[in-house]
């Protein structure tokens, strides 16, 4: 699959915004942290990856009730679902000057109910982009951070009408943010969530 930008601009994934809110202190002594213990921007990628896949649960698997949508508050609170988990890893990468989009997926419940959207980031390293899945893994998912082939937590079975969307965000898409912001908790986000992207105007 062609990744698609959204802006022509690499800035505007390097941009802050309400979600993506890598100018917070939280986000910056977060990034300087693990900067600390990285040789090069790569090496800073892959360590900001596993930070926020295996430090920060995510909240349908720790059973975390609590809804988190902005970056700083996901890396405070350290709970999120998909989606804040990636706009965590999107603000830590971007804190360090790496452009960082956000990116989803049309997946299936477990449970065969319906499908959902599944939030992701791509990460641009030597003139590309590389889809990178910090969800946090379990049984029967191993996700890890590549530049050499993706290693997502799943690959969408087009049969079961799942999809990847090829579109690389900016910023949040609005029909993500909007739930995440409305939902007092997660029983009440579960309901509320996306079943596919629609389009942006």
């Amino acid at each position: 699959m062609q990744l698609i930008q959204e802006h022509p601009e690499l800035s505007a994934y390097l941009a802050a915004d309400e979600a993506i809110d890598h100018h917070h202190p939280r986000v910056r002594e977060t990034a300087a942290r693990l900067a600390r213990d990285a040789e090069d921007s790569y090496s800073y990628a892959r360590l900001a990856f596993e930070y926020v896949r295996d430090t920060i649960p995510h909240s349908a698997d720790s059973g975390d009730l609590r809804v988190t949508w902005r970056a700083s508050d996901v890396l405070e609170q350290r709970t999120g679902i998909c989606y804040a988990k990636a706009h965590a890893l999107a603000a830590l990468l971007r804190a360090e000057d790496i452009p960082t989009a956000l990116c989803y997926q049309r997946l299936a419940h477990d449970d065969g109910s319906g499908h959902a959207l599944h939030g992701l980031v791509a990460v641009r390293f030597h003139g590309a982009w590389h889809r990178q899945d910090a969800r946090g893994n379990k049984p029967g998912v191993d996700a890890r951070f590549s530049l050499d082939g993706e290693r997502l937590a799943w690959i969408p079975d087009p049969e079961s009408g799942e999809r990847d969307y090829p579109v690389l965000y900016a910023r949040p898409h609005p029909a993500v943010l909007s739930v995440l912001k409305a939902a007092p908790d997660r029983p009440y986000l579960w309901k509320t969530l996306p079943t596919e992207l629609p389009r942006t105007r």
